[in-house]
């Protein structure tokens, strides 16, 4: 409504239905990463703005991994995040999956910036 897209133009964009869309906007059916970044495209917003409830919820909250939070769902909406998880979803394979989560890992602790 704020840029005056109707859920029927928009559900043309994405090749959806408006139902679809409106179930969506709704939140009766969950939206999958890729979809969400094709809607933020689409509407011309950035990412973080689908999350911005999410962090003021987030910054209230106690609990087991309470530090870790924020930075996950700041790394996940940034767009290398996004690239990065649509990319390692497009794998199929289990063994493949979990030979890149091992190079990520080792190169997160055996990178450049640790060995100075």
């Amino acid at each position: 409504m704020m840029i005056g897209m109707s859920q029927e133009r928009l559900g043309e964009m994405l090749g959806l239905t408006f139902q679809q869309v409106q179930k969506y906007e709704k939140g009766v059916n969950r939206i999958g990463a890729g979809r969400l970044f094709e809607v933020a495209r689409i509407l011309g917003v950035p990412i973080q703005y689908f999350y911005e409830s999410v962090s003021e919820q987030l910054a209230g909250a106690s609990g087991f991994a309470e530090g870790e939070t924020q930075p996950v769902l700041e790394f996940v909406s940034s767009g290398d995040g996004l690239h990065l998880s649509l990319a390692f979803m497009r794998i199929k394979d289990p063994k493949v999956r979990k030979r890149v989560l091992d190079l990520v890992k080792s190169l997160a602790e055996d990178g450049p910036s640790n060995k100075d």
